[in-house]
């Protein structure tokens, strides 16, 4: 799974996941890709389950780029503990999604299998998500 190899602080808080993300919106390296519709936290379970999904449909033909990592701690406090007694343990690796983010890039491949791939993807991941290519990016 992914995780940082190491990090500054353990825990975080959770902040606010407002507006439209500006960095990472646009197709850098492929030619289809898979962008974020809303805003939501992605573990890095889900990352590496739509990254397999993309991988088994392409028949690891192409090249596939991911474009977010879950660099975020979140944390959890164990069952039946009373309230109190400070911030829980260190859980699980998220990645922060605002709307428009690329998520998944693909390329070296026709563009019906790009997109059944993608599609596939988009069901692994706990955003809703729409699928561009880099032509109609370009012309927008």
């Amino acid at each position: 799974m992914l995780s940082p190899k190491k990090v500054k602080w353990r825990k975080q808080q959770k902040g606010r996941m407002r507006g439209k993300a500006f960095r990472g919106s646009s197709i850098t390296y492929g030619e289809f890709a898979l962008q974020a519709t809303s805003c939501g936290f992605i573990s890095n379970k889900q990352i590496e389950a739509a990254r397999v999904a993309i991988s088994r449909r392409t028949k690891k033909g192409g090249e596939v780029w991911v474009k977010v990592f879950p660099d975020k701690p979140l944390t959890k406090k164990p069952a039946e503990v009373r309230m109190g007694n400070g911030k829980g343990a260190p859980e699980s690796w998220v990645a922060v999604v605002k709307p428009g983010r690329i998520l998944f890039e693909v390329s070296g491949l026709d563009r019906a299998t790009s997109l059944e791939a993608l599609k596939v993807a988009g069901y692994k991941l706990a955003v809703k998500t729409k699928i561009v290519s880099k032509e109609a990016q370009a012309a927008a």
